[in-house]
């Protein structure tokens, strides 16, 4: 009875209102009725003012309670991200912002975070999650799909949470590093050891292995003749890279009668989310160990490369297969292209010219346009350079990097000689924008190296890149027709770098040699395309005068005239042929840059010198440039960088 008398309460005033009013109307009383009138009227609009006042105060509460979890949402205590379904962030709270320590405004999820896979993100499944490093931490991802009711917004949005995994997952103390180790040497140290010998050198290399396998308490499976895989905790790693890996140097002292050091390649690989991706990472790691000549550990933890060892002189590999196969699937890339083009590095020299012009040679005689392209750097080969442009045959063989832009198609091939590392290459947004690129180089491995090549030919253990393409072209071509400058060329790149066929010349180099001169090579032409003007030598001798030497180790720096590179590592040759230096350092302005070249007779790596000065190069020459610095300034990094590399004893 009370529910029913409350339900139509809000009935009965209008009913008295208006009975009243009429009562009033009917005994002739109209001004009572309508004073009536005007008071129900002014009882209504005062109903609808307090309905109105009711509603705006709900939506205020509502919209502050939205205001509210909006803000709690910004601050949620774990990161939390909205995406569309192509994966651009259409929201995020402060916390995601944190853990990126980057502006992630109008990006897309994967670029900001990456290692995630888009795919799985919008499957949605709530019992599937990935894993994801972002700095030291350890996040599992979950993504849920989100309803939004706007007829505007039609696209699908999903809500991606990252959950700190850190805590709980103990990086340091329980993840599996795994190490790769390669025997890199083993058959041509067989080679020089007595048969009744080599049983005991094999089994002591095995034993010092396990040795090492029990010390780091890993588990070891061998997968070949010399090769092997462990699996190892990382704390382990730690304390290897403290003590330098002394594998290297305690492999290297076994002695069974073997006339060559034992040494070994080692990849390893660290901080990845899982034991596969540290596979992966020590896998590419013992590839760079290699290319970099091997006796040598490479550490690869996510995308930092450090390197321990490298001292050993690179031993020349006598066979010729790799030579061969190579050279057959270049020749194959060139019939399959519309165009090549051949692409040196920064001030290039003659090894890196002469074996452009001895490519670009063979290419033709497939039938190919070719191009060499070289822009206005070319001091150090001008004396050649002459001789090229004499000859009608080279008519247009030369282009700049714009005209090379403007015929670059998808079918063009392009091939970088005698660099493989970007920050050296000439015109390097040429090359990347190239989609078939081969490599051809000499020098040892860096890390920043070319990508995307569909074919990388780096051999350590050759002289020279021209000795590479000498070979190479015996291989492509049935009878190979090389001019007498052609020959020339390839001659002087091998000449230069072998400073005179003094360093690094092996079998294969006088193979090389002998092929060249049977073409018509002038060896007294060669001679000319390193001559010194009387300038020229002048300047060489006031470097040289400036020189300090200590321990073997001679740091002279250029006067302030010289304006070329090339003589730059002109005096540090000077430099090393001084008895009592075994290693030479010349540093030069030019053009606000500092350029270094090192050089050395082999007792001491100059490139792993200035490969800490961000150069590069191989044992025996190196070099590297520093902007933003002084003389003194660059003085004083590279005898730190010297200090410390022998004090590491690399």
């Amino acid at each position: 009875m009370k529910k029913e008398l409350e339900n139509i309460k809000p009935v009965i005033t209008p009913i008295m209102f208006i009975g009243a009013c009429i009562s009033f109307y009917y005994i002739d009383n109209v001004f009572l009725g309508s004073i009536l009138i005007v008071i129900y009227i002014l009882f209504i609009l005062s109903g609808v003012n307090n309905k109105r006042k009711h509603k705006s105060s709900i939506e205020e509460l509502k919209f502050n309670i939205d205001e509210a979890i909006s803000e709690n949402m910004l601050n949620l205590i774990f990161p939390l991200v909205l995406i569309n379904r192509a994966g651009d962030i259409v929201w995020k709270n402060t916390k995601f912002e944190d853990i990126l320590k980057k502006d992630a405004s109008e990006a897309n999820i994967i670029s900001v975070a990456t290692g995630l896979e888009l795919s799985r993100l919008i499957d949605c499944d709530k019992d599937f999650y990935q894993k994801i490093k972002i700095e030291n931490s350890l996040y599992k991802v979950y993504s849920q799909e989100v309803s939004i009711n706007n007829k505007q917004y039609q696209d699908n949005i999903y809500a991606v949470y990252f959950n700190n995994m850190s805590e709980f997952n103990s990086v340091d103390s329980t993840k599996e590093s795994i190490i790769l180790i390669e025997v890199d040497n083993l058959v041509e140290v067989l080679e020089t050891t007595l048969d009744a010998d080599k049983p005991m050198l094999v089994a002591e290399v095995e034993r010092d292995i396990n040795a090492y396998a029990h010390k780091l308490k890993a588990m070891i499976t061998k997968y070949d003749t010399n090769k092997y895989v462990f699996s190892v905790q990382d704390k382990y790693i730690n304390q290897e890279i403290k003590c330098k890996f002394s594998i290297l140097e305690s492999i290297s002292k076994i002695d069974r009668g073997n006339k060559l050091e034992v040494t070994l390649s080692i990849g390893i690989g660290r901080g990845g989310i899982s034991p596969q991706e540290n596979y992966n990472f020590a896998s590419a790691a013992k590839e760079l160990a290699l290319g970099r000549g091997g006796d040598q550990a490479a550490v690869k933890n996510n995308d930092k490369i450090i390197f321990f060892g490298g001292n050993t002189r690179e031993i020349e590999k006598r066979t010729r297969v790799r030579a061969r196969v190579i050279a057959h699937a270049l020749k194959g890339l060139i019939y399959e292209s519309s165009n090549v083009f051949i692409v040196g590095h920064k001030s290039p020299d003659m090894d890196c010219f002469g074996s452009a012009i001895g490519i670009a040679s063979v290419v033709r005689q497939l039938g190919k346009p070719c191009n060499i392209v070289l822009n206005n750097d070319i001091n150090a080969i001008e004396y050649y350079l002459n001789k090229i442009k004499e000859d009608s045959r080279y008519n247009n063989l030369l282009i700049t990097s714009e005209e090379a832009n403007k015929q670059l198609t998808e079918k063009s091939l392009v091939i970088v000689v005698d660099v493989h590392n970007k920050s050296y290459a000439q015109e390097i947004a040429f090359v990347e924008k190239a989609h078939r690129k081969v490599i051809i180089d000499h020098h040892r491995r860096s890390p920043d190296i070319i990508e995307g090549a569909i074919l990388t030919y780096i051999e350590v253990y050759a002289s020279s890149t021209a000795e590479m393409v000498t070979e190479l072209i015996q291989y492509m071509v049935e009878k190979p027709k090389l001019s007498k400058n052609e020959a020339e060329g390839l001659l002087a790149g091998i000449f230069m770098d072998t400073k005179g066929f003094s360093f690094k010349a092996g079998v294969r180099t006088f193979d090389a040699a002998s092929f060249l001169r049977g073409l018509g090579a002038d060896t007294i032409e060669v001679k000319k395309m390193f001559t010194d003007d009387l300038e020229d030598y002048l300047m060489i001798a006031d470097t040289i005068r400036s020189a300090e030497v200590e321990d073997g180790i001679a740091i002279a720096v250029a006067p302030e005239r010289l304006k070329e590179s090339f003589m730059v590592a002109r005096s540090a040759d000077e430099l090393l042929s001084i008895s009592g230096i075994k290693v030479s350092f010349v540093l030069a302005k030019i053009n606000d840059e500092i350029i270094v070249s090192g050089r050395s007779i082999g007792d001491i790596n100059v490139q792993i010198i200035l490969e800490a000065m961000g150069g590069g190069g191989h044992m025996n020459m190196a070099g590297t440039k520093l902007t933003n610095t002084t003389i003194e300034s660059a003085i004083e990094q590279l005898k730190d960088a010297i200090t410390k590399k022998l004090r590491m004893g690399e």
